[in-house]
């Protein structure tokens, strides 16, 4: 949906770059406090992102407070969680909030037009190519790559993991190279449990299978170019390195794909980054990214739209200055989502190879006090 052309010389409110979970619940947010809110998107509506669409119930209170409860698209309910080593020993514990599996392409659908009936207006699809503050005027000029260029209050960068915006507002990541990438597909596997969330582990990478709606699961998996390299082939991959743990190779045997490619996305950084970059406000994975072991990337993007509306709302209403709304959000981000990320870049490196995966499974095997505590370091309580 493309929505009328925003005249140049308009002062939009704000303006939120990007529209994933984050994007699309602090547009939601605001919308409901009455304030103006433009989205821009560079896909249309619903499309599939690589994502491991496990989100905590943590979540729950803030998507019913916005009208938005999943419980109209038939998640799966997950209650426990299983890791395996490399060799394909395994451990399982039960959740403590639990959670559920839903598709991105079937949630973020659904946020968007709960956004759209809340009034927000989106323009899609469309690249930002730049962003600049004016201080004199107290206000971002923005620059979309067709040419069209927008004035805004306020912006929130809630455009995920990596973007060439980045680079424009030479973020210190950026210039990093990651040697990571994810690969995701939606499968079907009759007789996998629909209350469980796996993570599997193989030579440098993982893969987490849970269920989503309907009768399908999401398969997504975290390696390095490296192996995809050595392999040749993301099939040559799958059929030599993942397979090589037992409990994965049983699921690629099985297994039937719904859908012929898998969603690939490269440069995934976990290196820390900063929620406030030249005035603008980062939320969700642009913000900080958490390992994807530690499964709460969707509640936190979520977590952080909760985190960053009400500042925003201040704000407009002349309640609370920009050093001060920039100071307290950064504030309260890292209140929030430091320790997290912290702790899941400690988990990752402890699973970055066989032997020392191997040791880990093994110990935590007769150790489920310290399985759950890691959890509960990585997962927040209600919001």
């Amino acid at each position: 949906m493309q929505l009328a052309p925003i005249p140049t010389a308009e002062v939009i409110p704000v303006l939120v770059l990007g529209g994933g979970l984050a994007g699309l619940a602090a547009a939601l947010d605001l919308a409901q406090r009455g304030q103006r809110v433009v989205v821009v998107e560079r896909r249309t509506y619903p499309f599939h992102r690589v994502c491991g669409e496990y989100v905590s119930n943590e979540v729950l209170p803030y998507l019913r407070r916005l009208g938005a409860d999943p419980a109209a698209l038939n998640p799966a309910a997950i209650q426990y969680f299983e890791l395996s080593s490399p060799a394909g020993r395994t451990l399982r514990s039960p959740l403590d909030l639990g959670g559920f599996g839903i598709s991105r392409y079937q949630l973020d659908a659904f946020l968007y037009e709960r956004a759209l009936g809340a009034g927000v207006e989106f323009i899609l699809p469309a690249t930002v190519a730049s962003v600049e503050f004016e201080a004199a005027a107290g206000l971002h000029r923005v620059a979309l790559a067709d040419g069209r260029r927008l004035a805004a209050r306020l912006v929130l960068g809630t455009y995920g993991k990596r973007a060439n915006l980045d680079r424009q507002l030479n973020r210190s990541f950026f210039g990093q190279r990651s040697p990571y990438l994810g690969v995701k597909y939606h499968l079907r596997l009759p007789g996998f449990g629909r209350d469980v969330i796996a993570l599997h582990n193989f030579r440098d990478g993982y893969a987490g299978i849970s269920a989503i709606e309907d009768d399908r699961l999401c398969f997504c998996y975290l390696t390095t170019r490296s192996n995809l390299k050595a392999a040749g082939s993301i099939p040559a991959l799958e059929a030599t390195v993942l397979a090589a743990n037992p409990r994965l190779a049983d699921i690629l045997a099985a297994a039937e794909h719904l859908y012929a490619q898998p969603e690939v996305i490269n440069e995934i950084s976990f290196a820390p980054k900063t929620c406030v970059e030249q005035h603008v406000l980062m939320v969700g994975d642009a913000a900080g990214l958490i390992t994807p072991l530690c499964g709460n990337g969707m509640a936190m993007a979520l977590h952080g739209a909760a985190l960053v509306a009400p500042l925003a709302e201040a704000f407009l209403r002349g309640q609370l200055p920009r050093p001060a709304l920039e100071a307290a959000y950064a504030r309260t981000w890292r209140a929030h989502f430091a320790g997290r990320l912290q702790v899941g870049r400690a988990v990752q490196r402890l699973f970055g190879g066989p032997r020392l995966s191997e040791l880990v499974v093994g110990g935590l095997r007769h150790w489920p006090a310290a399985v759950r505590a890691l959890m509960r370091r990585t997962h927040g309580t209600e919001f």
